[in-house]
């Protein structure tokens, strides 16, 4: 017998076998199925009746993985019940034997089968599941069994098939199956009879003996395929098809269940060895270009980012613009605004012209440390169901998938990435993994085809995303990702190891992320070189004074008169500026650049530009003389109201970029004469909170409600299952009594201690059974100890349907 043999007490079925575990045994089943628990089963026979619907059994095996699937057809095949040396005969090979163990041991723990190592039995559901049909075959390649494949046959044909096996005949068809039965299985016999058969009958067998086991005849078959027809083992099932019994096909294989079978997961094998600190290197300083992306991003939506769409999420035509400023494609361009969106920073705006924008959150965000600004993003991803991957695509309805719309939820991702990522966490430090070694040992360890392609997409996205995020350097795992990780990976109720997490990687990065510059270096050619990220005041002034040329390890600004110009409007005088740029600059400020923010400067507001609808005016009439003779100003419909004003018909914005266009500097100016200001405007959305992952199925119960649902189940079963003295036959439903007799019963049993089985209906009307031991009983409620429960309650005598006396061992 092998190591999962259990007692000689046979269980006759799953709910008997659940009532022989221990509470460690359902907590394993509870957690490895959490559906199981919602809601709480009543008792052990509600919860094995759970166990075995069709939902639950399906999201099981769908959870195997590929051996534990493949030991599972084996038992949909084999004669039920089978012993353990028989599953052991159908899964044959040099590693199975250590492998099968453990793998009966997950599907007993998962209740798909029940019964000791010498009557193992598939849950009834999982059996139909993966018993071979023709419109499901099995991954076996088997077909039916020969009693199977002939139970259409008139008694005369069966007979006749006998005959032709050199069998006696029988006096009925079923003797004549099970003849025919044990031929099939007895391998010596077997051998003899197709020691006879023709040489093409072989050939014909050889085809469909790994599967599909189903072919084609004629209506009048060749002298081989008739040898066959008559000894049944080729057995027609509709007109032209015939099926290869499964009996025959397993004596061809040499009793072998599946043609290859795969007991060992695949290795992730390293495809590139890097060292460990160069590893970390390149991930911290990507790490700081994804903070700075997102920075970017949300710099670029600060007044108002992109309309929703009607049907919710961003226009192709607004992702391309969005992925243009980020200098990147538009795939990776989603992947930063659904991370945003994950981590909270940005939301739609809830106006009636809805549109992206920051949240309050981005600001805080913005004052945190970097490490704490990356593990907030990191933290965010690793929990997102949010698939950025599919952007693009199309869905059910073939509708195109938009960045921040519905339907980009995949229950499936954070589970994905956590494991990818521990994939790489089993390789040496500074090992680059082969993706196809990562996503073949994803096929094996989940290979059920409703998810397969999702899963492989998901871990071919969570390798692209982890390097771009700095989870990863040059493909290998860092030290920080290595401590980030763990927090995914920690039990439900383990919060205070998940924040210790948080802080190991932030201790591992910080030393790695370069330290902000005060300073950038002047150039004679009107630029200036940024060696490195800038302290936020001295980046958010330069680029309002300058523009953004490229971007790299260092970055290069330039300046140009519309820059300087910006930068007056926003209220920066020449002399500001020359301060600045000496202030921060590590070479001298070239003559060039003075000289331009002087000439721009002087010409600055020159011009005024008002609300009439809109006016100009300048204390130079040849000024305004040249402005109206310019062929330019014909469509701003500019007429003179007195020597140094003009009137027009266009808005004082318009107005402002058409004499931009021409090359002049007006500024504007508010009623009151002063120059108008501009300051960028921070657009804010309400309070938002980031999304809630999807959740893939209930959520994994904590320690605290796992033992509580096992105390209530193992009451609920006592209720259930505890024997009664003179109990009414209820058919295993709640007792009947009438008012008299249950008050009756109650008032004894306060006086002799006995324990009382009632039914109970609560005030939504929900019934249950419970066992209580009557304390007292006054004003029409009985105060007792409810088993069940497991503490004291009072109940209103008039919802009890009835009592049952228990016997004494019962309570």
């Amino acid at each position: 017998m092998s190591p999962n043999e259990q007692t000689p007490a046979a269980p006759r079925s799953l709910a008997e076998a659940l009532r022989g575990r221990d509470d460690t045994s359902l907590a394993r089943l509870l957690r490895a199925r959490p559906d199981l628990l919602n809601p709480v089963p009543n008792d052990l026979g509600q919860l094995a009746t759970r166990a075995g619907t069709r939902a639950s059994v399906v999201r099981a095996l769908d959870r195997l993985d590929r051996f534990t699937q493949q030991v599972a057809q084996a038992l949909a095949v084999a004669p039920e019940p089978a012993t353990y040396e028989a599953l052991a005969a159908l899964l044959p090979g040099p590693d199975t034997a250590d492998a099968l163990a453990p793998a009966v041991t997950v599907l007993r723990e998962q209740a798909l089968i029940w019964g000791g190592d010498d009557q193992l039995r598939l849950v009834r559901t999982a059996r139909e599941l993966l018993v071979p049909t023709p419109q499901h075959p099995s991954p076996t390649g088997l077909g039916p069994t020969v009693a199977e494949a002939t139970s259409g046959m008139s008694p005369g044909r069966v007979q006749e098939i006998v005959a032709a096996a050199g069998l006696p005949s029988t006096h009925d068809p079923v003797s004549a199956l099970a003849a025919l039965t044990a031929l099939f299985t007895d391998p010596e016999r077997m051998s003899a009879l197709l020691d006879g058969a023709p040489a093409e009958a072989i050939d014909v067998l050889n085809r469909l003996v790994w599967g599909p086991p189903y072919g084609q005849v004629t209506a009048r078959p060749a002298a081989h395929l008739r040898w066959l027809l008559d000894r049944a083992l080729l057995v027609p099932t509709t007109p032209g098809t015939v099926v290869l019994p499964r009996e025959a096909a397993l004596h061809l294989r040499g009793g072998r269940a599946h043609r290859a079978l795969e007991p060992l997961p695949p290795e992730v094998t390293a495809r590139t060895e890097h060292r460990p600190q160069v590893v970390d290197a390149t991930a911290a300083a990507q790490a700081y270009t994804a903070l700075d992306t997102v920075e970017e991003l949300l710099k670029d939506w600060d007044e108002g980012g992109p309309a929703v769409l009607r049907a919710g999420g961003l226009s192709m035509r607004d992702l391309k613009r969005t992925a243009a400023a980020l200098d990147t494609d538009e795939l990776t361009a989603a992947f930063w605004v659904e991370l945003a969106y994950a981590a909270g920073l940005l939301a739609s705006d809830g106006e009636a012209d809805e549109r992206y924008a920051a949240t309050p959150a981005y600001d805080e965000w913005l004052e945190r440390p970097p490490v704490e600004r990356w593990t907030r993003l990191a933290t965010a991803w690793l929990a997102a169901t949010r698939t950025s991957g599919l952007v693009g695509g199309r869905d059910g309805k073939d509708r195109t998938l938009s960045a921040l719309g519905p339907h980009l939820d995949r229950s499936a991702a954070p589970e994905v990435r956590r494991h990818v990522l521990g994939l790489l966490a089993s390789l040496p430090e500074g090992a680059e993994p082969g993706p196809e070694s990562v996503t073949a040992r994803l096929t094996w360890e989940r290979p059920s085809p409703a998810t397969l392609d999702l899963r492989t997409r998901l871990a071919r996205w969570t390798l692209a995303e982890a390097e771009l995020l700095g989870f990863t350097g040059r493909g290998a795992l860092s030290a920080h990702g290595r401590a980030l990780l763990s927090v995914h990976t920690a039990a439900p109720d383990a919060s205070a190891e998940s924040a210790e997490a948080v802080a190991r990687a932030e201790k591992l990065l910080a030393p790695l992320l370069p330290d902000p510059l005060d300073h950038v270096l002047l150039q004679a050619d009107l630029t200036a070189v940024a060696p490195g990220p800038l302290e936020r005041p001295l980046g958010e002034a330069l680029a309002v004074l300058a523009d953004v040329e490229s971007k790299g390890g260092a970055t290069v600004y330039r300046f140009t008169p519309g820059s300087v110009r910006r930068a007056l409007d926003a209220g920066r005088t020449a002399s500001d500026l020359h301060a600045f740029l000496a202030a921060h600059s590590r070479t001298p400020v070239p003559q060039p650049l003075a000289y331009l923010i002087d000439d721009v400067a002087r010409r600055h507001g020159h011009l005024r530009i008002g609300a009439a609808s809109a006016y100009v005016r300048c204390d130079d009439d040849a000024v305004l003389g040249e402005i109206l003779a310019d062929k330019r100003a014909a469509g701003l419909r500019l007429r003179r109201l007195a020597p140094t004003v003009l009137a027009a018909q266009a808005d004082p914005g318009t107005l402002l970029e058409g004499l931009r266009a021409m090359g002049f500097a007006p500024a504007a100016e508010t009623a009151e004469g002063d120059v108008l200001i501009t300051r960028a405007h921070a657009h804010r959305t309400p309070p938002r909170t980031a999304p809630e992952p999807v959740p893939d199925g209930p959520p994994l119960p904590d320690g605290t409600l796992l033992g509580a649902a096992i105390r209530a189940i193992r009451a609920g079963d006592t209720a259930a299952t505890a024997p009664r003295k003179q109990a009414p036959a209820t058919n295993g439903e709640l007792p009947r009594t009438s008012p008299a007799d249950t008050l009756a019963t109650v008032q004894a049993a306060v006086l002799t201690g006995d324990t009382l089985w009632i039914g109970y209906v609560n005030a939504e009307g929900s019934a249950s059974q419970r066992v209580i031991a009557p304390i007292r009983v006054e004003g029409g409620f009985v105060t007792a100890y409810d088993h069940t429960a497991d503490e004291v309650r009072t109940y209103p005598l008039h919802r009890v349907t009835g009592v049952a006396e228990l016997e004494p061992d019962g309570g």
